[in-house]
């Protein structure tokens, strides 16, 4: 299996969060993908690959011009107003105000273009998210090309970004974007089942009026985790799409057994759907000493996790989403590759 990854990813480097309603140290650092490709190199799951510049065009698809903008010229907009460091947003266009037009002052387009205060941006966040983007749709690219599996170590995240908003770590959606240029290469149909222990609520919200991509996700119920306001199970998609979102929203403490009962559910809709790609938004914040996460999974469940992925036969795009106990982190994401290949 190619994996797909650039040290660019790396230059996003920030420091504190705001997190529980305090500022605490970051937890999306550099050091999480570190750990993946150095355990993918040592236990051979094959070559690493360096991406492809795809431009932004593959960006414009997924996200908006406007949004883009505002990423690519943020840190000129930010020193020239006078600051320095990294920055976090304080206020949103919420209920009764405008989100239209855009506010001209830098603090007014943080919060346009964010929905939470837990994801700062920095001097390199452009150009580590474009690069993260990138790794996805190089390894999407294997996948045209024939490869039955590829993996996009991606980092930054990208499942909770929407088409014009940033949040819980994330800048630009590599999974929305990858399965976006898969349609327009001319793959049918692609499903996104999303791993995460968080719900991708920006890759629901992207694909949710549309049938030629489905998205399931299985994930923590969202009136108790982040992103709390999208993840239920009445959100079954509209228009066009009405049918083609699931979500399975689990208790906090969810085991293997428990959480392997709405996979098997999600993998009876994929078997319905038959997707012509499957792309795996694969956070591996389930682990059981997650710091930020209450799933209960033991190292040995990431292995059955890829097995019963391989087991649909599908050819399958593995991209990166969350993950934090990052001591762990590269062997668990490692045993969903190699329970994969091996199943």
């Amino acid at each position: 299996m190619k994996t797909v990854f650039s040290p660019v990813q790396l230059t996003h480097d920030p420091k504190m969060e705001i997190s529980d309603g305090m500022l605490k140290p970051a937890v999306e650092i550099p050091s999480r993908a570190e750990m993946v490709r150095n355990e993918i190199l040592d236990r051979k799951i094959g070559p690493l690959w360096t991406p492809q510049d795809f431009g932004r065009a593959p960006l414009e698809r997924v996200h908006t011009c406007e949004y883009l903008d505002f990423l690519e010229s943020f840190w000129s907009r930010w020193t020239a107003a006078g600051r320095q460091g990294e920055a976090f947003p304080f206020v949103w266009p919420v209920r009764q105000l405008r989100s239209s037009p855009t506010p001209t002052h830098i603090d007014g387009m943080l919060g346009r273009f964010s929905f939470d205060a837990g994801t700062p941006l920095g001097e390199h966040t452009w150009a580590a998210a474009t690069a993260s983007a990138n790794s996805a749709l190089t390894a999407a690219r294997f996948l045209r090309e024939g490869d039955r599996s590829a993996f996009a170590l991606c980092r930054p995240p990208g499942h909770h970004a929407a088409a014009d908003y940033f949040g819980g770590y994330c800048f630009l959606n590599n999974a929305a974007i990858a399965a976006q240029w898969l349609r327009d290469q001319g793959t049918a149909r692609v499903a996104i089942l999303d791993v995460d222990y968080h719900h991708g609520n920006g890759t629901q919200a992207i694909f949710y009026d549309r049938a030629d991509v489905m998205f399931l996700s299985i994930h923590a119920d969202p009136r108790e985790e982040y992103p709390y306001f999208l993840g239920h199970t009445d959100e079954t998609g509209e228009k066009a799409g009405k049918g083609f979102t699931q979500n399975w929203p689990l208790p906090p403490g969810t085991d293997w057994a428990r959480y392997s009962e709405a996979l098997e559910e999600a993998c009876r809709w994929l078997t319905v759907y038959s997707p012509d790609a499957l792309i795996v938004s694969l956070g591996l914040d389930t682990y059981e000493k997650d710091p930020i996460s209450q799933f209960r999974f033991v190292p040995e469940d990431f292995l059955r996790l890829g097995a019963r992925l391989a087991r649909l036969g599908k050819p399958t795009l593995f991209v990166m989403e969350g993950g934090y106990a990052v001591d762990a982190l590269g062997s668990n994401c490692v045993n969903v590759l190699e329970g994969f290949l091996g199943g």
